[in-house]
Parts: structure tokens; sequence; C-alpha cells
């Protein structure tokens, strides 16, 4: 069995791949298998792949399965110690992979950790999807340490230190293969967007943990496979955190958050229209609701579980007690350094 596996989840990606495999290859090699799970593209980036760098293992699925499913398909075929998910919109660095590690190796206790993340397009900037690790709010808002919401900070060391958060993200994850498979992977049902922070709050309450590593750094593009604004990625962000919050939270909690979620997103969609012309968003935040409302119940067997298995108390460090959206709109909070 190998130490590292970089799985590498690819659905018409032939341009991210051509630019950034290069630097996977030559910086990961030494201490990874690097992989290739082709989510059925219908561009040329198997063929490219073959002309290119024929000795890096492809594993070809049958359907794009997203996200989700298509890292829990692809990883039943890989055996190693240790799974690191990586987006092919990521360029990493000399020496990335060895922080990561590390830590791992003398931290039995964490199930996975990730990088700092910069953005490509702004390399002193952190990224918006990654940044120095990912928490959400008391009603299920994520947010990063150095991006909270549209307001994304310049990396000047000051979140170098390694640090427990509730989420690492899915661009670039180091997880080890028996806690991805202590919980069935990432959920299939959701297909892309808050996977992660699902699969880590489901880690987390079993009593693991997910850290930072700011001395590991990579560079996201961000928005590879749907831009950011963009109608499906709204739906899929505003139905997926809903069924997490259906998902995780207890049962003392429930009935409250989803009455303000209920307040929030309907409050959201006006916002969209009204302030930002964006009929399609708010279209997608309806059919949203509608979807979770549908499907909610599919999840019944799933809340029992998790509540059954719980280890942790109700309150998990990284998953803060108050609302982002109060301390960014009204009290002007705009930076993590700036949060209670």
């Amino acid at each position: 069995m190998k130490k590292v596996a970089i799985v590498i989840l690819n659905w018409n990606g032939r341009k991210m791949l051509e630019q950034y495999l290069p630097s996977v290859i030559q910086f990961s090699c030494d201490e990874a298998e690097v992989i290739i799970a082709d989510n059925a593209s219908t561009d040329d980036s198997l063929a490219w792949l073959k002309a290119n760098y024929p000795d890096v293992r492809t594993i070809v699925l049958s359907e794009n399965w997203g996200f989700a499913e298509g890292y829990n398909k692809a990883l039943q075929q890989v055996d190693a110690e240790y799974y690191l998910l990586l987006n092919s919109d990521v360029e990493v660095t000399p020496h990335w992979l060895t922080p990561l590690i590390a830590f791992m190796d003398s931290h039995p206790e964490a199930a996975g950790c990730q990088p700092k993340l910069r953005a490509v397009h702004d390399k002193a900037s952190f990224e918006y999807a990654g940044a120095c690790g990912g928490y959400i709010d008391r009603y299920g808002y994520p947010f990063c340490r150095g991006r909270i919401f549209d307001t994304v900070e310049q990396d000047n060391g000051q979140y170098d230190d390694v640090k427990e958060v509730l989420w690492a993200t899915g661009a670039c994850m180091l997880i080890r293969r028996e806690d991805y498979w202590r919980v069935n992977g990432l959920d299939g049902r959701l297909f892309a967007h808050n996977e992660e922070i699902d699969f880590c709050w489901r880690l987390h309450q079993l009593g693991r943990s997910f850290y930072c590593v700011p001395s590991s750094i990579v560079y996201h593009v961000g928005g590879g496979t749907l831009p950011k604004s963009n109608p499906r990625k709204t739906f899929l962000n505003f139905r997926n955190n809903l069924t997490m919050l259906y998902k995780n939270l207890p049962e003392e909690e429930l009935q409250h958050v989803m009455r303000w979620r209920w307040f929030l997103d309907y409050l959201a969609a006006v916002q969209t229209l009204i302030l930002n012309g964006k009929w399609g968003d708010c279209k997608a935040i309806f059919r949203a609701r509608r979807a979770f409302k549908a499907w909610r119940h599919d999840f019944d067997a799933d809340r029992r579980q998790i509540a059954q298995t719980r280890v942790t108390q109700t309150t998990i460090p990284s998953r803060c007690s108050f609302s982002i959206l109060w301390q960014y709109y009204a009290k002007g909070r705009r930076i993590w350094q700036q949060l209670p």
C-alpha cells in the first residue's frame, strides 16, 4: 500500500490539466502517486493524458458522478494510507506535501488537513474557496480564515499558525483513508458544493478533527467547473447547505436554525433580485428550498445514525456560535481577526 495518493478528479478539464498538472508531477512524485480520475469527460482530456503523461494512472468513470460520488467511486480503486483530494485547477509549490504529511504522521487525532490556499490571479491574496481553513456559523453559513463572504484578505502572514478548523477545502484536502471510509466518504447525493463541509462535520462528531497547515502553500484558480455567479451553483449551495444542517444539527437546535434559515434564505432571494438584478439566482434559491423540502426525509436515517454515534459534545469549538451575517453586515467585522 502506498503512503499517499494524489487523486485529481477531472471533468472536461484538459486546459486545467495542461496548465497545472506539470507542477503536481514535478513537486509531488517523490512523495506520492498521482492519479487522474475522469468523470466521463467529453473533451480530449484522456487522449491528452495518454499522449503527454502515459505513466500517470487514470481511473475512467462510467458517467459524470459529480464531485462527491465521483471521488467515492474513484477512491474505492485506490489503496493508500492517505488520500489527497486535489482540484485540477491547483498549482502546487516545491515541498508542499512534506509539512502536510509530517503533520498527519505526528497528529493521530487529525482526520485530515489542508494547506494555505492563495489565489492564482492574485498570488498575494488568499483564495476564496479555502483560504486558511473553513468554519461555519450558527446558521450554517461557511467562511474561512482569510475570507468572509466577498472580503478576501491579502496574506501578510497573519494566519501562519496551525489551526483547527471545522472543514478543510475539497480543493486540496489530505485525509486518512480509514477516516474517509469511517463515514462512507462524501455524500454522493449532494453531487457538488458543501459536500466537504458535511463530510468534515460528520467526522468531527465522531471525535476526529481537521487542521490548516499554512507552511504548505498552493495556488487555486477557483470556479473551474462553474463560475462563482451561476444559478446551478446557487441552487446546489442552498439545497446542500440546508440538507447538511438537517443531517448534522442536534435535535435541540434544529427547529430554531431552520426557522431562521427560512427567513434568511427568502431574504437572500429578494436581495439577489432587487439589489443585484439576478433573476436566475433568485429563482435558484426558491428551487433549492423546494428541492430540500422534497427530499428532506430521505436523510432521516442519516440524522438518526449521526445522533446515535455522536461522541462529541453538542458544541464543536470550530463551529462558531455567532451569526456571521450579523457580524459582517451589522457589526462591520469583515476579517477573521475581528470576529468574537
